[in-house]
């Protein structure tokens, strides 16, 4: 065997050297947001991704697409479980189906105020979903708020249950909304957000449902001239991370990107407040009539059969109901 060239062990010990000295490849994270540019949730998502670069000196760049230019939420979702997508801000709404635990965050009327939602799932509870989430692959690093939603229509103010006698309404495609009209005695017509405008200028519906910010985005308030502040859904959304892309990095890393979400939740609650106000303001300024409603308890009392219903099937999650309710 031919013996090696006496020079070539310092060669290697040279190379292994400088290999040690260059500063580790920057990974780039992409992140998926169904929100436009300016929105409170692009905000601070993208405030979240500069604070991860500058605070990681640039080794880790998230950076977040807004638009759902990189699918539908439940496609994006599926994305993130898989480690195609590093993180996303994804609405509980439609996580039941991957995650059976979140549908309890559709029940109508559970949660009594924004706030509550707030500190329940900043709270022990939160971990539970967390939890749940973690072992479909999902780390949850904080949670959002997409506000409160309420019913709107072309006719009356919404008062007491018996007001949505014989409405029209349009409802998210929800077996769960579509039992809560049913038994607010309105008539449930499940249909795309995108054609709600021209079905309300119509007539096709009578009203839908959704939170002030929506409202006045979406131009709703120019034909549905009656808001009534029913509440019925607070729905909490994640900045979640797959859970590859959590799992590569150390410790003091998770630290970081951890931080940075918390922050970008305060941040994202802060913003979302502020246009639900000024949105509230733009729609009574062109003319909408916004009634508020201080006692729930009988809309709450006609919850009552989907809540026996959903726990008949669901038993392992009455606990987890009860603990939100005795949440103050």
């Amino acid at each position: 065997m031919k013996a090696l060239p006496a020079w070539l062990p310092a060669v290697v010990a040279a190379g292994s050297l400088l290999a040690a000295a260059l500063p580790a490849q920057a990974e780039d994270w992409r992140g998926w947001n169904v929100h436009p540019d300016g929105y409170p949730n692009s905000v601070a998502l993208k405030d979240f991704a500069d604070e991860v670069s500058e605070k990681t000196d640039g080794e880790l760049n998230p950076k977040v697409y807004n638009n759902a230019v990189l699918g539908d939420q439940p496609d994006a979702i599926e994305q993130t479980r898989s480690g195609a997508l590093d993180f996303g801000n994804f609405n509980m709404g439609p996580m039941g189906p991957i995650v059976p635990e979140t549908d309890v965050l559709s029940l109508p009327f559970l949660f009594t105020s924004v706030d509550q939602m707030y500190r329940v799932m900043d709270g022990d509870i939160g971990q539970r979903f967390a939890d749940a989430l973690a072992k479909k692959d999902l780390i949850v690093l904080s949670w959002f708020g997409s506000g409160a939603r309420s019913f709107y229509n072309t006719d009356h103010p919404i008062e007491k249950p018996d007001d949505l006698k014989g409405l029209k309404l349009r409802v998210m495609n929800n077996d769960l909304y579509v039992q809560m009209v049913d038994a607010l005695g309105g008539n449930a017509t499940p249909m795309s957000y995108g054609e709600v405008f021209q079905s309300l200028k119509t007539g096709v519906i009578d009203g839908a449902e959704n939170n002030f910010p929506s409202f006045d985005s979406s131009n709703h308030y120019e034909v549905a001239k009656y808001f009534s502040e029913t509440e019925h859904l607070i729905i909490p959304e994640c900045l979640c991370v797959a859970a590859s892309s959590w799992n590569a990095l150390d410790e003091d890393t998770q630290k970081i990107v951890r931080t940075a979400a918390e922050n970008a939740a305060t941040e994202q609650r802060k913003l979302w407040a502020e246009g639900v106000e000024k949105s509230r303001e733009d729609v009574e300024a062109a003319g909408v009539k916004v009634n508020e409603i201080d006692d729930k308890a009988a809309f709450q009392k006609r919850m009552e059969p989907i809540y026996q219903a959903f726990i008949e099937s669901h038993p392992d999650m009455k606990s987890l109901i009860d603990d939100i309710r005795a949440t103050q």
